[in-house]
């Protein structure tokens, strides 16, 4: 093709540091045609006569390489599915936390379907038509229209910290949805309104489905395109290839939304990012609301965090003004009653794990629709202690604790799931042991017995339930994985407060706070929630219905301490000469310091590096270059023998809070347990 640039500046998909740079092909002359910026490419590599997948990301009619240049071997596709704006984004985050552009891009750039492709190709038809202006429901008209006016994108009005309804709405069609769905989806169709395209960002599938249940009432089906991981691979693409198309569209998800294509992007909106299920567990770690802020450097358009209370890390930059609050209606604000702030005859019964207040308003409320509670654990007995000498029941193979999921069940282990049989107490050798607490199973029992004629449903991740009909029911449920009823929970009793807020987390309180009010909205908009087991400066905020004020305690406690969101920290993991070697090059610098190492599993250790927002940068350019240096001393296979898989001397995990967590919790998490039932789609 004459006329055509010759060159072309490729991103390899290799998750080898070494690897993580452009590398110039020339482009043969049958394929100038069709190489372009954000196709998939077939390119040479210069040692052992390998290929690799990679690429285009730019186009060149010259290069300063004095060498030979290979050239590209074959142009995959000729769909650009590297968006620039897409490699802008994986670029800079994946400098960011010293990772690589490939491990990003691999999750932002589904795998190709050839037929789903061809058939997007002869795509015909005209555009869907644009939805009409529209407002805000349940918030000031002036300040939600001034998000997205498109007046100065750099103004801290366009970026915001929303605070949801808390309770349940009716849409257009009859059904319900939880508020915080209806708001993101009219907060997309006014900035489709404007010609605009919007990205939603949710942490599950349930989450994504009540934003797209509320989003096909205002929008038509074809300006929305779903791209989460929870959909067949032809369906994920399909979705993709929509978003690359030039008119603006409605692209939901989950945590991968924000890395997808957005023609004229005017709005990123994150759901409830205090969620864990925001944080990518595939390397490099990226959190949704990072990939969320540096979108919104780059493209300059609107930037909204909706929760029902802010995370640190969002209250943080409310502090700093770079997010401006913005709050719903008084009408559609929820406050919290604690039993523990409740004057009673009889103080004793409000002590109990239902205080008596608690039972009086469940029974009321039974009158009226379904009730909810929530509990902190699932099964039966979540732990079993020795009858003898009381110390916890744990599993001869792995040393957990043991629990109890079924009445008349085997005890079975809480990390490995080895079944107890024949158990015998490792401290005193006793053969008996007895329940302590109570889980969801064991709760809907005593439940049952309490109310007789009540319909008992047990929520959880053995059993999970999407919704529930209207009628005289208690739903028992762990954190996260509440079904939604029509017209709202006519009570919801908030259970083990003290029991959650004793867990070893750096984030214990800001999640109890997210969880119970994420469950207290959805209860009807006049329904009781009550809170049991919680005194003290939280239950006031909650009862005042001022949760940010726990949440701006929580940071200025932190930043006292120099944790997590007051500082960024990098968790250095590898054998320990390569550990040592990575925090002594960032140990001189200015606001730097260093806890550990401390021995882990396999001779290996870990530091963590703490280090102030400023000293972000260089932080990670050198700790990317240790790891470089890391992957390319390790000893080559012998010739004609295959490569050994080694574990890599040295993992580097920026902004990972998990090392300030109980060990318990960790290998909880690592072994896949999931007390809520909650599935990142």
């Amino acid at each position: 093709m004459e006329g055509a640039p010759t060159f072309a500046r490729v991103v390899l998909d290799s998750p080898l540091p070494q690897l993580d740079r452009l590398f110039d092909y020339r482009i043969p002359e049958s394929l100038r045609a069709i190489a372009h910026p954000g196709a998939r490419v077939i390119v040479p590599l210069r040692t052992a006569g390998r290929r690799a997948r990679g690429y285009i990301v730019e186009l060149a009619d010259a290069v300063d390489f004095d060498g030979p240049v290979h050239d590209l071997e074959d142009v995959v596709s000729e769909v650009p599915v590297l968006d620039a704006a897409v490699w802008r984004l994986v670029r800079r985050a994946a400098d960011r936390a010293a990772g690589t552009a490939s491990d990003l891009l691999r999750l932002a750039v589904p795998a190709r379907m050839v037929r789903v492709e061809k058939a997007w190709l002869a795509r015909e038809g005209a555009a869907p038509p644009l939805p009409s202006e529209r407002g805000l429901t349940g918030y000031d008209t002036e300040q939600s229209r001034a998000l997205l006016d498109g007046a100065s994108p750099a103004h801290s009005q366009h970026r915001v910290a929303l605070r949801a309804r808390a309770h349940p709405v009716a849409l257009g069609d009859g059904t319900w949805v939880p508020a915080f769905a209806q708001t993101l989806a009219e907060l997309a169709a006014m900035t489709l309104a404007g010609g605009r395209s919007a990205i939603v960002s949710v942490p599950d599938y349930r989450d994504v489905a009540h934003v797209e249940r509320a989003a096909r009432t205002l929008l038509d089906e074809g300006l929305i395109a779903r791209v989460d991981a929870g959909q067949s691979n032809p369906d994920r693409y399909r979705g993709f290839l929509r978003t690359l198309e030039r008119r603006p569209v409605l692209v939901l998800g989950t945590r991968t939304a924000v890395t997808a294509p957005a023609h004229e992007l005017g709005l990123v909106a994150v759901w409830d990012d205090g969620d864990p299920l925001h944080v990518e567990q595939h390397a490099p770690g990226v959190h949704t609301r990072d990939l969320a802020l540096l979108r919104q450097e780059h493209e300059q358009c609107a930037l909204v965090f909706a929760g029902h209370a802010p995370s640190a890390d969002v209250q943080r930059l409310l502090e700093l003004g770079w997010l401006t609050a913005l709050t719903p209606n008084p009408e559609s604000r929820r406050r919290l009653t604690p039993t523990a702030h409740q004057v009673t005859s009889e103080p004793s019964a409000e002590r109990a794990r239902i205080p008596s207040s608690a039972w009086q308003t469940a029974s009321r409320a039974l009158e009226r629709g379904p009730v909810l509670v929530q509990v902190a654990r699932p099964g039966y007995a979540p732990r079993l202690a020795c009858t003898d000498c009381g110390e916890t029941a744990r599993c001869a193979r792995c040393q957990g604790p043991l629990a109890l999921h079924a009445h008349g069940a085997t005890p079975s282990c809480r990390w490995c799931g080895a079944l107890a049989v024949d158990w015998r107490c490792g401290t005193c050798d006793g053969v008996r042991w007895r329940t302590v607490g109570r889980g969801t199973a064991r709760t809907a029992e005593e439940l049952g017995r309490a109310f007789p004629g009540a319909r008992v449903i047990v929520a959880d991740a053995s059993n999970p339930v999407q919704s529930i009909p209207r009628g005289r029911t208690l739903v028992v449920s762990t954190r996260g994985a509440e079904p939604l009823v029509a017209g709202g929970y006519a009570a919801v009793l908030l259970l083990d407060g003290e029991q959650m807020l004793a867990r070893e987390s750096l984030r214990v309180v800001e999640d109890c706070v997210r969880w119970w009010l994420n469950a207290a909205a959805l209860a009807a908009p006049d329904a009781p929630v009550m809170l049991a087991g919680v005194g003290g400066a939280v239950a006031t905020a909650l009862s005042l219905g001022m949760p940010e004020q726990i949440v701006a305690a929580e940071l200025a406690d932190r930043r006292s301490l120099r944790f997590p969101p007051a500082v960024r920290v990098a968790a250095v993991v590898g054998e320990p000469e390569a550990v040592s070697r990575a925090v002594g090059v960032v140990g001189d610098l200015a606001g730097v310091d260093v806890l550990g190492p401390v021995e882990l599993d396999d001779d290996r250790v870990r530091a963590i590096v703490r280090f102030d927002y400023a000293q972000g940068a260089l932080v990670a350019e050198r700790l990317k270059a240790e790891l470089i240096r890391s992957a390319t001393q390790r000893p080559r296979p012998l010739p004609g023998r295959p490569p050994r898989r080694r574990a890599p001397l040295l993992r580097v995990r920026f902004d990972d809070v998990e090392p300030f967590d109980d060990p318990a919790g960790n290998r909880a998490r690592a072994a896949g347990a999931n007390a809520s039932g909650r599935i990142e789609g």
